[in-house]
């Protein structure tokens, strides 16, 4: 058994990575898959009020209309917007980035 201890050199990895530097370009990630939401607001309820709610319902939350709604990434705020109907699609126009 051979237990001498070689040295390696590893090349560039395809994608611009190297293992000893940061990637060389982003496009490596651009298949990487986030969970992306648009919260409008939050509210608590018991469960007996959420067995009562029917088409119609009103249900209150803590932001008030026209505020601006917070988009998520992975659960982390990553910025603010509004929300828009295009063609009878609903969407967000981001208005804010926050920086952290």
């Amino acid at each position: 058994m051979n237990n001498e201890v070689r040295s390696v050199q590893f090349g560039e990895i395809e994608g611009g990575v190297t293992p000893s530097g940061p990637p060389s370009s982003i496009g490596i990630l651009n298949d990487v898959a986030l969970v992306v939401k648009a919260e409008l607001g939050r509210t608590s309820m018991q469960v007996k009020e959420i067995l009562k709610l029917g088409v119609n319902s009103v249900i209150s939350l803590d932001k008030e209309s026209g505020e601006p709604v917070d988009v998520l990434v992975n659960n982390k705020m990553i910025a603010k917007g509004e929300v828009v109907e295009i063609d009878g699609n609903f969407g967000v126009r981001i208005t804010e980035i926050i920086n952290r």
